[in-house]
């Protein structure tokens, strides 16, 4: 018998895998009917399972790429780090997923473009690849 952390586990790399090929059916079954998403730095709420699914289809610049970094979390708590590709750009992205009986009801999300690393703190860093 699994664990209620390797079922979510499970439903997350489905969900992922399934952003990643643009099945937008199977990526929205781990959300809740009254889901919340939240993109903070647009200051956008979407309310629903539906309304992120419809908003996502429809989105005019599809990711052409999609890679998922690492998925960490414990009890209902789970975070994903991924980059999306979107016209030839990369978005790191952020997801903060807080899940109630094995589904999404409330998720955070943040994107970040990517900048180059200034050359006066090179002495303290290596570059990741």
């Amino acid at each position: 018998m699994k664990t209620e952390e390797e079922l979510i586990r499970e439903a997350l790399n489905i969900h992922w895998s399934a952003s990643a090929s643009g099945d937008v059916n199977t990526e929205h079954d781990i959300y809740a009917d009254d889901a919340i998403c939240d993109y903070p730095q647009s200051g956008e709420r979407i309310l629903g399972r539906n309304n992120l699914q419809a908003l996502r289809s429809h989105h005019p610049g599809k990711p052409s790429g999609f890679q998922v970094k690492r998925i960490i979390g414990k009890g209902n708590l789970w975070i994903t780090e991924y980059t999306i590709l979107y016209q030839g750009q990369s978005a790191y992205t952020v997801s903060i997923m807080e899940f109630h009986d094995g589904k999404v009801v409330h998720e955070t999300q943040y994107f970040a473009d990517a900048f180059e690393a200034p050359a006066w703190r090179s002495q303290w860093v290596q570059q990741m690849s």
